[in-house]
């Protein structure tokens, strides 16, 4: 009777937490769902209160508007190239700074290690006018590498292979020098391929980072076939004296499908990716 007793509300609390988890999927899915509905309403059902839930009379003229009066697919290669080259350049740098960190002894090592975990601390608002002032200086602004350049150097990665790098027995590499291996080679055919959990996570998150980046795209980039789909989605909903949330929506639609598509093909990389900090040595 007693093991009858304890089963009901293990039942109870488990039907409980499967509502609670259909609740708060239903209110994280919603806004994704307004946005793709309302990309198929003509302006007059995008701004109708009550709002209508199901387009009344889905419409393609938002996506037409989009591909034929804007650049979008300039947009789409600008976001498509910028975050490339960030999570390219993070995982070159990130690799061998924390290769360096994690198996090299020098003056200096933890001292340079938490200046750089530091910077990880401070505001991005803070770095936003020296990094402009520089970039102006170079004359960068309204180019790929005023886009790029600035996010190349990526501590949390620094911290990842660090972190796992630690993990990896120094015999492996005592073994690879006693064989005729110079440091190069030692980390080309040593050190990357043992570390390609940590270096698929810097490429996911920094790829992630470098599409979804907002604010510095904003400030560096002013002429309409430099901007990246964040920044244009942003300036389609300012219309002539009205707000067009129908073309608004539809260009955030686009903007997410690479996201979505990105996200299903290295799902399981996440998740990887989540465990590779927490690794020890």
């Amino acid at each position: 009777m007693e093991s009858k007793n304890l089963s009901v509300p293990e039942n109870v609390l488990r039907v409980i937490g499967l509502v609670m988890i259909t609740v708060i999927a239903i209110v994280a899915i919603m806004p994704l769902y307004w946005m793709i509905t309302g990309s198929f309403k003509i302006q007059l059902s995008a701004m109708s209160v009550p709002p209508e839930w199901f387009p009344a009379m889905p419409t393609l003229e938002n996506y037409k508007d989009l591909f034929t009066d804007k650049p979008t697919l300039r947009w789409l290669f600008n976001s498509l190239f910028t975050a490339g080259c960030i999570s390219l350049g993070a995982i070159i740098t990130s690799t061998m700074a924390g290769y360096a960190f994690g198996k090299k002894q020098f003056v200096g090592k933890k001292f340079l290690f938490w200046l750089m975990l530091g910077t990880m601390m401070l505001p991005h608002q803070v770095l936003l006018i020296p990094l402009f002032l520089m970039i102006t200086k170079l004359d960068w602004i309204n180019s790929y590498a005023g886009l790029i350049v600035p996010f190349l150097a990526y501590p949390l990665g620094v911290f990842l292979v660090k972190q796992y790098m630690q993990s990896v027995p120094n015999e492996l590499l005592e073994a690879a020098r006693i064989d005729g291996a110079n440091e190069i080679r030692t980390f080309t055919m040593v050190v990357v391929p043992m570390a390609k959990p940590a270096i698929g996570a810097i490429g996911i998150f920094s790829f992630v980072a470098g599409w979804n980046e907002y604010l510095w795209q904003l400030v560096i980039s002013d002429k309409e076939h430099m901007l990246t789909l964040p920044v244009a989605v942003s300036r389609l909903s300012q219309g002539l004296g009205a707000t067009n949330l129908g073309l608004a929506m539809a260009g955030a639609t686009v903007a997410f499908i690479p996201m979505l598509i990105f996200f299903i093909v290295f799902q399981r990389f996440f998740v990887k990716g989540i465990s590779v900090g927490a690794l020890k040595g």
